[in-house]
């Protein structure tokens, strides 16, 4: 088998006008006439040299955002909540948008400078200094947000899952293409040591020909499975409702969809699989090139409830949130020399086979969430962000002779990778390249999830369910007017 391979794309961005860089720039240009030409000359537009700092702003600033941008602008979030000034400067964080004013207020104290915003439509409009956008808004609005800031040549930052369908991901990767800007996912793992040992080993034949990938993880951990509430409480003076809609279809404001537990419910968020499964799945997904499956079936577990008016033992599913419990399992082709793979993933307590290569008393479990990858010579089992990865039988670990690192190891966070792209450096490593096609292959399961029991056979090329044409209106998520990809 072909060893893991890190993805790139071009880091060079698009702008318009003449900005405090173009000044620089042309300055240095002069100065270097009958010199060697600077790099930062010769990176085009939208090249940011690495001594000079972004202009970045945010937009969705209470939850994962908060951590996202204060790596970004210098600082680190501890588990206790303090905020602590990091080793390095930071980048100048010029713009906060968030639709929440209570929510976001810790950030927007953190960085009294930046300009505040609402709309981040407004935001992209009236400041025209932002290089890079971070995004962490709920996964219904990443790709609207993600497309208007690439079209205007700026780096995104995007939070996992990168999109809330198929289609955006699609989209978003080929304008990533188009208007060469530094992109990256916010799946944290894969930057880390983990999946990249993961790779290496299976590279090198540690267990031999795969065959098999499992995955859990313990989420949900919000409600999922339950009626859309019909009260309608007043929205907070603090929020804009019908910003943090968006694109998604108009309805009452209730705690059940924010701040916290938009993720189960199908407008807003891709349930436990979307949330997870960027993290999980993504040691085998890079190890083993699992990008266009061929087809995928999915099983789910609901609440139910008594219909009024139908006999004792009649139940009605719920639609508008995901299920509380599911299994997906997606086919694989054989390619690049491996053979055909089987994935499953499972979430709400469902979990694989406890693995007959285990040795007794030692815990499948290792976190919340956790994978293997099994081959005909032995086990590759890890942690949920690609971590602590083992072969089992233990014997077989501590007989392996462990193969050189062939894969260029990421030194900073997962945040600063990216910000180095920005400024010229190699292609971050989770860029749209690969997060794009990782993430059509996690979202496909959620269309799965809507039939329940059959076998959805996938046209990757056409972005089309082949044997169910009633599935394909889930490929490509439908907005409410004024709305646009």
């Amino acid at each position: 088998m072909k060893k893991c391979e890190s993805t790139s794309t071009s880091n060079s961005g698009n702008s318009d006008g003449i900005s405090r860089r173009d000044f620089v720039r042309g300055a240095a240009a002069a100065a270097a006439a009958f010199t060697i030409v600077p790099r930062y000359v010769l990176g085009g537009p939208g090249y940011t040299p690495p001594s000079e700092k972004l202009n970045v702003a945010a937009v969705g600033i209470g939850g994962q955002g908060k951590k996202d941008i204060l790596d970004v602008g210098g600082f680190e979030l501890t588990r206790e909540g303090a905020i602590l000034p990091k080793d390095t400067s930071g980048e100048n964080i010029v713009a906060l948008c968030d639709v929440d004013d209570k929510y976001a207020a810790s950030v927007f104290e953190q960085f009294p400078k930046a300009k505040r915003y609402r709309d981040y439509r407004k935001m992209l409009e009236q400041q025209k200094d932002i290089d890079a956008v971070v995004i962490a808004t709920p996964d219904h609005s990443h790709a609207v947000i993600a497309m208007a800031a690439m079209q205007l040549g700026k780096h995104v930052y995007v939070e996992k899952p990168l999109t809330h369908s198929v289609h955006e991901a699609r989209m978003l990767t080929e304008a990533a293409r188009k208007y060469k800007v530094a992109t990256q996912m916010g799946n944290q793992g894969h930057s880390g040591e983990g999946a990249r040992l993961v790779c290496e080993w299976i590279a090198d034949g540690a267990i031999g020909n795969v065959s098999e990938v499992h995955a859990w993880t313990n989420r949900p951990i919000w409600p999922q499975g339950i009626d859309k509430p019909t009260d309608k409480p007043p929205v907070p003076n603090t929020l804009d409702w019908d910003l943090w809609l968006g694109p998604a279809p108009k309805r009452s404001f209730h705690p059940l969809y924010h701040p916290r537990f938009w993720r189960g419910w199908w407008d807003f968020g891709c349930g436990a699989l979307g949330d997870m499964a960027c993290h999980v799945l993504d040691p085998a997904f890079w190890a083993l090139k699992l990008e266009n499956p061929v087809a995928v079936e999915a099983c789910a577990s609901h609440y139910a409830r008594m219909v009024k008016g139908v006999k004792w033992g009649s139940i009605e599913e719920k639609t508008d949130s995901f299920p509380r419990a599911s299994i997906v399992r997606y086919e694989f082709a054989a390619r690049d020399g491996r053979g055909p793979i089987k994935l499953s993933w499972y979430d709400g307590g469902m979990k694989p086979e406890r693995p007959v290569e285990l040795e007794a008393g030692r815990p499948l479990e290792q976190d919340e969430s956790n994978g293997f990858i099994r081959g005909d010579k032995g086990i590759i089992r890890y942690s949920q962000y690609g971590g602590s990865p083992r072969i089992i039988p233990e014997s077989n670990m501590k007989a392996y002779k462990l193969p050189p690192k062939t894969i260029a190891r990421v030194e900073t966070s997962h945040q600063q990778n990216w910000v180095q792209a920005c400024k010229g450096g190699v292609a971050a490593c989770s860029n749209f390249d690969y997060s794009g096609p990782f993430t059509e292959m996690v979202l496909l399961g959620n269309i799965a999830l809507r039939f329940p029991g059959q076998r959805l056979e996938w046209d990757s090329k056409n972005m089309k369910i082949t044997n169910l044409p009633e599935a394909n209106k889930y490929v490509q998520t439908k907005y409410r007017s004024g709305w646009s990809l």
